[in-house]
């Protein structure tokens, strides 16, 4: 199935420069968390309710059976352990946690914790990667999860033990599985529809057992349902995860991981959609934590005007190729 890694890999077409393979690779990127921004509207409107770990395991394990059927490529040597670990952090531990979160906290409160997953990035970048930090990174961090809070919190919130510890918990893990994806890179050969297979079956395989002797399958699934859990293992399963981890391995960390602000932010768009109108709070939120997604795709200028040492006007997919 070699034609279906390179699918992935060239999807952008010809490159035509630095500048123009950098967008392909943000806008491929950045389609990841736009999918994921629709998980609260599916599971709340679509999916039976008190069923996170099986709404997790729906998303995660017939996705990575598929993405296996596909590649037909398992993992050698150390590949199996560190699969097990991404597995875990990307999609055991933050699938149902994500799904608990949904259930129990209002989509704002949710996407807001969710929001802080930058700047988790930033702090962990410190000790995996030895990235040094830096003012530009924090500040648009910042900027970025107060935007998000204009956007989706109102005064109608409410906060739910459970469900802030599960956000914040998710978020973390996530966060983890970001900076150890791009510290292990992925092994010769192996393409980004590879690795999302091999992570959500790890992933689906630890959450089966858990989902059947906790939950057990819920009562009644009707057509919405199914279609939800299709949704979610497809645009949110394994072509989510392949372009992400497409682009992690092409981008800083500092850059990819504050796409992660599009999942409130397409949330929020979905609720539009349904009949929903913004303020004036709101929509400088919308604009706050959209410039600060987009700010985080390039260094800050010198102070002769010119950005710093690896920016945006660098070739990042040399800088990858020399690391």
């Amino acid at each position: 199935m070699e034609t279906l890694e390179t699918l992935t890999e060239r999807a952008s077409g010809p490159p035509r420069g630095a500048s123009a393979r950098r967008v392909a690779t943000v806008a491929l990127t950045a389609l990841a968390p736009a999918c994921w921004g629709t998980t609260y509207a599916v599971t709340t409107e679509l999916l039976p309710p008190g069923h996170p770990l099986f709404a997790a395991l729906m998303r995660a394990l017939p996705a990575g059976l598929v993405g296996l059927a596909l590649t037909r490529v398992l993992p050698r040597g150390d590949w199996w352990w560190k699969t097990a670990v991404l597995g875990v952090l990307n999609i055991g531990a933050f699938f149902p946690l994500l799904f608990l979160t949904a259930e129990r906290l209002p989509g704002g409160v949710a996407a807001t914790l969710g929001a802080t997953q930058p700047l988790l990035v930033a702090g962990l970048a410190v000790a995996v990667l030895a990235e040094r930090p830096t003012v530009w990174r924090w500040a648009w961090g910042a900027l970025g999860v107060l935007g998000v809070g204009l956007v989706v919190l109102g005064p109608q919130a409410r906060l739910d033990a459970v469900g802030v510890l599960a956000g914040l918990g998710g978020t973390a893990a996530m966060a983890g599985g970001v900076v150890l994806t791009k510290r292990w890179g992925r092994p010769a050969g192996v393409g980004p529809l590879t690795l999302a297979g091999w992570q959500l079956t790890a992933g689906g395989v630890m959450l089966l057992p858990l989902a059947l002797a906790i939950e057990g399958v819920p009562q009644w699934i009707d057509a919405g349902a199914a279609a939800g859990y299709l949704w979610l293992g497809s645009m949110g399963g394994l072509i989510a995860y392949t372009l992400w981890f497409r682009g992690i391995g092409r981008l800083p960390v500092g850059a990819s991981a504050p796409l992660v602000l599009l999942s409130p932010l397409v949330a929020t768009l979905v609720g539009l959609a349904l009949g929903e109108s913004l303020s004036l709070p709101q929509s400088t939120g919308f604009v706050l934590a959209l410039a600060a997604l987009l700010a985080a795709q390039f260094n800050p200028p010198t102070a002769h005007g010119r950005p710093a040492r690896g920016g945006a006007v660098q070739d990042p997919m040399r800088q990858e190729r020399l690391r």
